[in-house]
């Protein structure tokens, strides 16, 4: 029989970055405009990518190496504030392996002429396959090419 085991944690990651929260929340919430920086920087070829926007639309975002396992990020909008607050639940996969599933919240918050994004994740981390540190390191790697886009975009 194989060992299941369960670790959770929470962390929270904030970003500032030059634009509104107007703009911020348009990289999050545009399917087009996702794509630009929600994807693995060691391999961007994204498989998959389906998003619908609203309370109760999912977003699935699928990819990895062609020789290898996929990714997906399946992900399902619980509560959205325009310019405010994205909350959704997601499960990853890794293969057909779950691996974890999480609540996640993102708050924009003006700061000066800008925005600062504050996200607060909330994971189970299942059977060993991932921790939370590495979830948080890719996150916060996520985050930063979400800020290299606005950057750039300014």
């Amino acid at each position: 029989m194989t060992e299941h085991s369960v670790v959770h944690s929470t962390f929270v990651i904030e970003r500032s970055y030059p634009a509104s929260p107007a703009k911020v929340y348009f990289a999050l919430s545009n399917p087009a405009a996702k794509r630009r920086w929600f994807a693995d920087p060691d391999n961007p070829m994204t498989h998959r990518h389906e998003m619908d926007f609203r309370v109760g639309g999912k977003e699935v975002n699928a990819g990895g190496p062609k020789d290898g396992p996929i990714h997906v990020f399946n992900a399902v909008y619980q509560d959205i504030v325009p310019d405010q607050r994205i909350v959704y639940s997601y499960e990853m996969l890794f293969g057909e392996a779950r691996i974890s599933v999480s609540l996640t919240t993102i708050e924009l918050l003006a700061e000066g002429n800008g925005t600062r994004l504050v996200m607060t994740e909330q994971g189970a981390f299942l059977d060993g396959h991932d921790t939370p540190a590495t979830r948080e390191h890719g996150t916060g790697e996520l985050l930063d090419a979400l800020g290299a886009v606005l950057r750039k975009e300014a």
